[in-house]
């Protein structure tokens, strides 16, 4: 299966997820900004990265984990991805799409702004990263359910 976590830009909650699910961050102890900036993607994709789906990996059930920014357009990457799948007759249990856009806070929003559009990496980078932390039980039980088969 392809499992395709998704969000604005592709670069803080749908990567935090894809790592959480290959096993790159813990779930027992507290995470710390270091765990996150050593995620391959964290806080590095730029607006022309938007739309590009990106392999960060397979997992130990040989599913496929990609991530991709959707420019705050869940519906549309949504309806483009099932359209196509129709058109080439790949069956839904084939892959699924993970919205990870609603469990961005305020920081994450703030600082990945600051940071990736206007490349002020500090503040935002620190911001951002916080807030990924403080997001982060609710990212990792989004993964949890996608792990155990529910669709959201």
């Amino acid at each position: 299966m392809k499992i395709i976590y998704h969000c604005f830009g592709g670069t803080h909650s749908s990567v935090t997820a894809a790592a959480y699910h290959l096993g790159m961050l813990p779930s027992e102890c507290t995470l710390k900004e270091e765990d996150l900036l050593a995620i391959p993607f964290f806080d590095t994709r730029d607006n022309h990265d938007h739309g590009n789906i990106t392999l960060m990996g397979i997992d130990g059930k040989d599913n496929e984990i990609y991530i991709v920014g959707q420019r705050g357009c869940p519906q549309l990457l949504e309806n483009i991805i099932h359209g196509l799948a129709q058109e080439f007759d790949i069956s839904p249990q084939h892959y699924k799409l993970v919205n990870v856009l609603d469990k961005v806070n305020f920081s994450m929003r703030l600082g990945g702004f600051m940071s990736r559009r206007f490349k002020w990496i500090y503040p935002g980078r620190p911001l951002v990263t916080r807030g990924t932390i403080r997001a982060f039980t609710n990212i990792i039980n989004l993964v949890r359910r996608v792990k155990a088969g529910e669709r959201r």
